[in-house]
């Protein structure tokens, strides 16, 4: 591994987590447009520190299920073993963090109440704190909404967590019925890739929402994926929810100065 050739280029990625849906996203998005690379968490820990300087920045995708199900134990939490590994390199670290830090409500800026209501977000709350003070001037950390990506088969049937899409076809396929409609902060897989490269360009620290920043209904999503055509088997018609939630994504946008539209997130979901 310490052989790997890279092109002259100032961005060097190391993506942990070979088959998460996060990772394949990543690799899909920037294989061609900075230089990659792409291992197992298993492979990351017996690298050593000469491979590992080679990289600008690192972004975890690999978890284990006692972290995302159970109460917070460092000896599960990946991302600050990472986090130490790589302490005196000089290596940004990116954590993917959870909306679910936030309680839900429209609008929900970085500097929001802070409200965990599940094991799995109290632990991506504990990490990322732990992460600032390992890492103080190199970290970034965002806390990221519900991606809309296509499933991949090699990977399904080891995953931890659904994502709306796998709820989807599990439900179409039992003819089940869907959601309530009520809504969420959405963003397309090329969305969230567009994004992440311009934050990569941009050597971003500290905290961000990344997301859509708009109210995006169930319905519409449905719509879209069964192409325009209503389905009633697949939705309730009840507005009433206390899971709705927006994130404010005006301080990402800022550093970035990137369009993403509703339209494009449902065009893409209508191609799907």
């Amino acid at each position: 591994m310490s052989n790997i050739q890279f092109k002259k280029t100032k961005l060097n990625l190391l993506i942990i987590g070979r088959r998460s849906f996060i990772s394949n996203i990543l690799y899909k998005f920037l294989k061609n447009r900075i230089n990659l690379q792409k291992i197992s968490y298993e492979k990351f820990k017996i690298c050593n520190k000469n491979f590992l300087k080679k990289f600008t920045h690192i972004c975890n995708c690999a978890i284990t299920r006692k972290y995302h199900n159970e109460i917070y134990s460092k000896k599960n939490d990946i991302d600050v073993k990472i986090a130490t590994k790589i302490k005196n390199l000089g290596i940004k670290y990116i954590f993917l963090s959870s909306r679910k830090v936030y309680y839900p409500k429209d609008n929900t800026t970085e500097k929001s109440y802070l409200s965990p209501n599940c094991d799995y977000s109290k632990n991506k709350l504990i990490s990322e704190k732990t992460i600032k003070k390992i890492l103080p001037n190199n970290h970034l950390i965002l806390r990221v909404s519900n991606i809309i990506g296509k499933i991949n088969k090699n990977s399904s049937n080891r995953k931890i967590s659904k994502t709306f899409i796998d709820n989807y076809y599990a439900f179409k396929k039992e003819n089940k019925v869907f959601y309530e409609n009520f809504y969420k902060d959405f963003i397309s897989e090329k969305q969230f890739g567009l994004i992440f490269i311009e934050i990569l360009k941009k050597n971003l620290s500290g905290v961000y929402n990344l997301s859509l920043g708009q109210k995006v209904f169930i319905s519409e999503i449905l719509f879209a994926l069964n192409k325009n055509t209503k389905d009633n088997r697949f939705i309730k018609l009840n507005p009433i929810s206390n899971d709705n939630f927006v994130l404010n994504n005006k301080k990402l946008k800022k550093k970035i100065k990137i369009k993403i539209t509703k339209r494009d997130l449902l065009k893409y979901c209508y191609n799907m």
